[in-house]
């Protein structure tokens, strides 16, 4: 995990960046977004259970069972002004934990988020999923797939391993549990700011989806952000636009309440 980077604020609690990384990623997907919002900001960053090499949330592979481990996380780091950031399946996790007005957000920032609603995803495409689990091949068969610009050699690397170290039952729940899910009437009590950033290139979630599916139940005057030329990966794809999205929206939060 990143460690928190913000210098102290007279009067204040550092804003921090609690980041959610994809399914069958890992927290290291954020190291370069954290290191351009330094020292402004503070980024924190967990591997969710099942990923990364952490271990499975004590409630089982649901995304409130996730959400669970988020809020205990921020928790056990005292934070008190943080904003959540979730990138695809954990944009799904951040908005699930954001519904219960947990003390301290200040707001969410979506990512090509795994809408509230079922994630559209075709029964061929779930069972193709589900079968590669573990080969190498197919790994970086979804490496070419999900994302649109070229990456270092050593990031394309760093995603196939976060790809193949993911647990199986992590890796089955969400496909066939947690994508699922539908927390969409939840989202009545999602009372902050939020923003949304996709890609153009989205080869799994096109931001048609966020316009049908996510924004519709967001706070209103919710803005969708669409970086181009970019595919689903925008923390390794487009960390400078993540940067600066990130940067702007908390500096137009309002003031946290006395």
């Amino acid at each position: 995990m990143l460690p928190s980077s913000s210098p102290p604020v007279p009067g204040a609690a550092p804003l921090t960046f609690v980041c959610l990384h994809y399914w069958a990623g890992s927290s290291k997907e954020w190291q370069t977004v954290g290191e351009l919002l330094a020292p402004e900001y503070g980024v924190l960053a967990p591997d969710l259970g099942g990923f990364g090499g952490a271990p499975a949330p004590a409630g089982g592979f649901t995304v409130d069972a996730y959400a669970d481990e988020v809020a205990a996380y921020i928790a056990a780091r005292q934070l008190q002004q943080y904003v959540l950031v979730g990138h695809s399946m954990g944009g799904k996790i951040a908005l699930a934990l954001a519904a219960r007005q947990p003390l301290g957000l200040r707001g969410v920032a979506l990512l090509s988020p795994s809408p509230p609603t079922p994630e559209p995803m075709t029964e061929e495409d779930r069972q193709g999923s589900l079968r590669a689990f573990g080969k190498r091949q197919e790994a970086e068969k979804t490496l070419r797939t999900i994302t649109a610009r070229t990456l270092p050699s050593a990031v394309q690397q760093q995603i196939i391993d976060d790809n193949l170290r993911a647990s199986k039952a992590a890796w089955n729940a969400w496909l066939l549990h947690g994508s699922r899910e539908n927390i969409a009437a939840r989202l009545q009590h999602l009372s902050v700011p939020c923003t949304v950033l996709a890609g153009d290139q989205d080869a799994v979630l096109s931001p048609s989806v966020h316009g049908l599916e996510t924004l519709p139940l967001l706070p209103e005057g919710t803005h969708l952000d669409i970086v181009g030329g970019a595919g689903h990966l925008l923390p390794y794809e487009a960390p400078e636009e993540v940067a600066t999205l990130l940067q702007t929206f908390a500096r137009q939060l309002p003031p946290a309440a006395n």
